[in-house]
């Protein structure tokens, strides 16, 4: 009997899991807008293969977080007003449309209200640190419609949106009080009633 050989295990693993570094330290800040990254250096740096790194890069690009022109290394994303402004209107019309009809079933997802909790249970004034419950609370919107489509369409744009979020609140531009009481008028909206409520899915009692 002749076996079929079997695709080499972890190669997706490697892949994702390169990327998932890179992508932090984009996010974070640590690789800057412009900064240069080769298939060699991310090879050496993680001692995987150039296919695994090139593999990396592209997902990085496909993502939105690098930019590769022809003829010339990856590079990290410009953010500039233009595409900030681009970036937030993709998402606005995503998220206006989700809330339309989150409105007529008077839809309040909990999860939303828990990455509210989570960002007025934080001290006043800008904090990076708000950035990750303030995209949870957003997704939550989109992923209370059910829709798989709508949830790959917004996440599509989340590395970008995320990438933005990070260049802002590392200029001190948000408050976090400010982005909870903006949340909560968007939950009672919602829910049709001039304060947010208590649970998921309708009116308090």
């Amino acid at each position: 009997m002749t076996s079929t050989p079997e695709t080499p295990l972890g190669v997706v693993g490697v892949v994702d899991a390169v990327t998932a570094q890179l992508r932090g330290r984009i996010l974070s800040g640590e690789f800057r807008s412009g900064d240069p990254l080769t298939e060699a250096a991310v090879s050496q740096s993680f001692g995987v293969a150039r296919p695994s790194a090139k593999a990396a890069i592209e997902q990085l690009v496909a993502s939105g977080l690098m930019v590769r022109t022809a003829h010339r290394s990856a590079r990290v994303v410009g953010i500039d007003p233009e595409a900030v402004r681009d970036v937030y209107r993709t998402r606005t019309r995503l998220e206006s449309a989700a809330l339309r009809d989150l409105a007529v079933t008077r839809t309040v997802p909990r999860a939303a209200l828990e990455a509210n909790a989570e960002i007025l249970a934080m001290p006043p004034g800008p904090d990076p640190a708000t950035v990750d419950p303030d995209l949870r609370f957003h997704t939550a919107l989109i992923d209370a419609l059910d829709s798989e489509r709508t949830g790959r369409m917004y996440r599509s744009v989340l590395d970008e949106v995320r990438l933005c979020m990070a260049q802002v609140q590392g200029r001190h531009l948000l408050d976090a009080a400010a982005i909870a009481a903006q949340h909560a008028d968007i939950l009672a909206a919602e829910n049709g009633c001039p304060s947010p409520p208590d649970a998921e899915g309708g009116a308090p009692a």
